[in-house]
């Protein structure tokens, strides 16, 4: 499907902040009630999220990077990425949202091309990775069409380390993926896939995903 008519990319701001947390918001409250307590995502999502992006874009770290996505001046995406994070699996992808009406029309896929792009200008020898919710089909879907598979499960922490943010004890899985993604310039962005059991123990459960890059 063609990208939206007027879809722009450029990076982030602090005057981007209020925007950012909006989008954030709403798709925590789209795909993880149930997960993240209703109290939190009605009354407290937003109270916790715009300090957060206001911090992070007034006092950027030198190794973050965020992306948006706009249409007519309007935020209608975004990545956020922490580049050499884990000595292991490599750069952070901590947040990747598109607008809800605006999902399946390839905005997604280019803030992730943008975002391996950024990857491969950092360190060309890194991976990428992040984390999926198990509940949150549509991410899923999406990771899923680019060879995304569960590697490992984890505990993750709540939001702002308040334990009653969330429903049960969330855990985590580590998601690899196979076939490549294009960067806008230069090599694509690949990965090894690996599927086991699902049975990450009770409540719901987040997916970490690895992206690792191959030369080709």
């Amino acid at each position: 499907m063609p990208a939206p008519a007027g879809l722009r990319f450029r990076a982030a701001g602090p005057g981007d902040a209020n925007a950012i947390a909006g989008l954030h918001a709403d798709s925590w409250q789209r795909h993880y009630r149930g997960a993240f307590s209703d109290a939190f995502l009605d009354n407290d999502v937003a109270g916790y999220l715009l300090p957060l992006w206001t911090e992070r874009l007034a006092s950027p770290d030198p190794r973050a990077r965020t992306i948006l996505a706009e249409i007519g001046g309007a935020v209608v995406g975004f990545a956020h990425t922490l580049l050499g994070e884990h000595p292991v699996w490599g750069a952070f992808l901590d947040n990747l949202h598109v607008a809800h009406g605006l999902k399946r029309q390839g905005t997604g896929t280019r803030l992730l091309a943008l975002t391996g792009q950024e990857v491969v200008d950092w360190s060309p020898s890194s991976g990428l990775y992040l984390w999926v919710l198990e509940q949150n089909s549509n991410a899923r879907a999406f990771y899923a069409a680019r060879g995304g598979a569960c590697v490992e499960c984890a505990e993750t922490p709540p939001p702002g380390g308040h334990p009653a943010r969330l429903n049960g004890q969330p855990m985590g899985a580590e998601i690899c993926v196979e076939g490549p993604v294009e960067t806008p310039s230069g090599p694509p962005i690949a990965a090894v896939v690996r599927f086991p059991s699902w049975g990450c123990g009770p409540g719901p459960r987040l997916r970490r995903l690895r992206i690792a890059r191959r030369v080709r």
